[in-house]
């Protein structure tokens, strides 16, 4: 169990195109000005990480997220900037790792990635890859990615990739390795795989009673212990939305919440979600929304029922206001925080 000082709570946005004061969707380049804007105040009110996800699509502003975390980077000092998550299936694994390295030496080492399938698949057709290729274009990428942390010379052969010889990928790292995690949505096997590269976990549960992911966590510590690899962090991300009432919480959220459901339900052949099935979320399931004390219990329950050592909550959903979010962030960092390293302690 992590003690009030070793649990890391951190925010992970996908940069979701929002509405004005007007009701009006902003363009995407306005999004992403106050995205950085929202990173800057997370920084400010001692926000551990923020992630940045990947999407490459008319809802989401971000299909570059090294570029808006190296923005951030250069107007903050403590804050940890990471993906959330890189699709390293439709990327390069060497280019990836150079632009984290980038990061991590302009921010003078607070750079980290989030490694994963995503649950998205447009950035495949996009470039140029066959979804048919989705198990051998991870599992090869990560393999060649996992060669390229340790920093030294890098051999290796797989069929994406001519192969290297005796490599080294610059910018070298210059303090330790760059902390990569894989994101995890609900497979067994990718379990075993972080911890078969001595990868942290991070979880993304987004829906349901988190308690039930316990077994990946109970998972990932057998197959530590079977393959006498070390014990290393876990995380969790989930969505959520504060505000000063649980009313005024919920009240925002569900516009943007409703939008978001029923535009990716009506891709994917889900009917439209329901009032009752949000409250039912925000009640018992992974919905973190409400006051600040209504979120820090729950985060804390989270936190001491999967035994996680960090915890980050997606802050934007669907088209909720910038104005909103903003206040959402500072009450998480002001407010939610201590509330929730105090239940932890206790």
């Amino acid at each position: 169990m992590p003690d009030k000082q070793q649990i890391e709570l951190g925010l992970d946005t996908f940069g979701d195109v929002t509405v004005d004061k007007d009701g009006k969707l902003l363009s995407q380049p306005q999004v992403l000005r106050n995205l950085i804007d929202e990173g800057v105040l997370a920084d400010q009110v001692g926000i551990d990480f923020i992630g940045v996800g990947e999407h490459h699509r008319d809802d989401f502003a971000v299909s570059a997220p090294d570029v808006v975390l190296a923005a951030i980077a250069s107007r903050t000092t403590r804050i940890h900037l990471g993906s959330a998550v890189t699709v390293l299936s439709s990327d390069d694994p060497i280019r990836v790792f150079q632009r984290f390295s980038t990061i991590d030496a302009i921010s003078n080492g607070r750079a980290e990635v989030i490694l994963g399938r995503g649950s998205f698949t447009e950035s495949f057709p996009l470039f140029g890859y066959s979804l048919s290729d989705y198990e051998r274009l991870f599992s090869e990428k990560l393999d060649l990615f996992a060669a390229l942390l340790k920093q030294g010379p890098v051999t290796w052969k797989g069929s994406i990739h001519p192969g290297l010889k005796d490599q080294i990928v610059y910018p070298q790292v210059e303090n330790g390795t760059l902390k990569a995690w894989i994101g995890v949505g609900g497979s067994p096997e990718s379990v075993v795989r972080a911890v078969q590269y001595e990868l942290p976990m991070t979880l993304a549960i987004i829906g349901g009673d988190p308690v039930r992911f316990r077994q990946f966590v109970d998972l990932y510590h057998r197959a530590a212990e079977q393959l006498q690899k070390p014990a290393l962090p876990l995380g969790v991300h989930s969505p959520g939305h504060i505000a000063e009432t649980d009313e005024e919480a919920r009240t925002q959220l569900w516009p943007g919440y409703k939008a978001m459901h029923d535009r990716i339900g009506g891709e994917r052949g889900w009917g439209p979600t329901s009032i009752a099935r949000f409250n039912a979320e925000a009640d018992m399931g992974s919905l973190y929304v409400g006051s600040p004390e209504t979120v820090a219990k729950k985060i804390a329950q989270t936190v001491k029922a999967l035994g996680v050592s960090r915890f980050d909550m997606k802050y934007s959903s669907g088209t909720l206001a910038h104005e909103h979010m903003m206040k959402s962030i500072e009450l998480y960092g002001t407010k939610v925080m201590p509330m929730v390293r105090d239940l932890l302690a206790g």
